[in-house]
């Protein structure tokens, strides 16, 4: 595996700056996770790296070797894609295999063999390995497509959103299978996605990308404790952060020059008013099995909060609202000092 580097690195298409001015390193061995909406610039970011876009400014370097102007062929790369793209006259077992066939490699086949059989028992698909592609599950073959990748041994895995044509169940069971595969190989990632569930399971860092820019990166607790602007905060949580004007809630002192609060769930008290202390009213409760949504409004703001699924507040209960270190941002929608900041 190797570390890799994107050093101001800016792509155009036509009048769209697609990315700019990317400076990024993702550490030998490190996941590295892309997040963001469609267009933010993940994509195009996972085809600089390998080669299938260059880049108009910038320098992309892969093991301190710089490949800006290399093929992807000499990048020793490998992409893993949202669909599976297997070949459906073949085998598991040879499509595993195929790139290990390749003029570039021509590996001898105990060889091959030995990796394929390797990578199977690692994916759990060893038993599928006679089975053509066609009669595999959509969990299967998305399997089969990762190994294809991990037979190879690159220097880098780049892999652009490969789980989100499964279904729920099993895009739970590939993260965990993913990530402890990542770890035993110690295999350096960088992965993108619009999900982030998967973004704060799967990643040793996290960068959220807005409009072709990196707005921030850290650990995944980083990123969401302290989130650098107000677009960040709402991309991470569920459910999503509230975000309502500087002092609609009680919160003792706030920093100087803030406008904004971001409240999550843990920066919500909420509790039976009495007394009259009632500021807020409950307008309905998700009851999700083993956990609750709360749907509260203040004023004319709606708020949303996680409660105890065995809670005893019932829509129309007056209730006090009070916050507990929350988010604080300035005018421009960055975070400010303060709180948890």
């Amino acid at each position: 595996m190797a570390d890799v580097t994107l050093d101001h690195v800016t792509k155009r298409f036509g009048q769209t700056v697609a990315i700019d001015d990317l400076s990024l390193t993702i550490a030998d061995g490190e996941l590295v996770v892309l997040l963001g909406p469609t267009g933010a610039g993940k994509t195009t970011t996972l085809r600089l790296v390998a080669g299938l876009d260059a880049a108009d400014t910038g320098r992309v370097s892969i093991g301190g070797r710089d490949v800006t102007g290399i093929a992807p062929a000499g990048r020793d790369v490998t992409f893993v894609f949202q669909q599976y793209s297997l070949y459906p006259h073949l085998s598991v077992f040879d499509n595993l295999a195929f790139p290990l066939r390749s003029p570039q490699r021509r590996l001898p086949a105990d060889e091959i063999k030995r990796r394929v059989t390797e990578v199977a028992t690692m994916l759990r698909i060893a038993h599928k390995l006679d089975n053509r592609a066609t009669r595999l599950s959509g969990g299967e073959m998305q399997r089969v497509a990762i190994g294809r990748a991990l037979v190879r041994r690159p220097a880098i895995y780049l892999m652009d959103e490969p789980l989100s044509s499964l279904d729920a169940k099993l895009r739970s069971d590939l993260r965990l299978e993913l990530k402890h595969i990542q770890h035993d190989l110690g295999a350096t990632i960088l992965y993108v996605t619009h999900d982030q569930t998967e973004a704060m399971t799967l990643a040793s860092r996290i960068g959220v990308m807005n409009a072709g820019r990196l707005i921030q990166i850290g650990t995944p607790r980083e990123v969401y404790q302290r989130p650098a602007n107000l677009y960040v905060a709402a991309r991470l949580g569920q459910p999503a952060i509230n975000i309502f004007p500087e002092g609609l809630i009680p919160a003792g002192s706030a920093p100087i020059g803030a406008k904004t609060v971001g409240a999550r769930t843990e920066h919500l008290r909420i509790e039976r008013a009495a007394n009259g202390a009632a500021n807020a009213r409950v307008d309905w409760i998700e009851h999700l099995g083993d956990q609750n949504h709360l749907h509260v409004s203040i004023g004319d703001r709606k708020l949303t909060t996680l409660v105890d699924p065995a809670t005893e507040l019932v829509a129309g209960d007056a209730v006090a609202l009070s916050l507990v270190d929350p988010l604080y941002f300035d005018g421009e929608g960055n975070r400010i000092a303060g709180g948890r900041g």
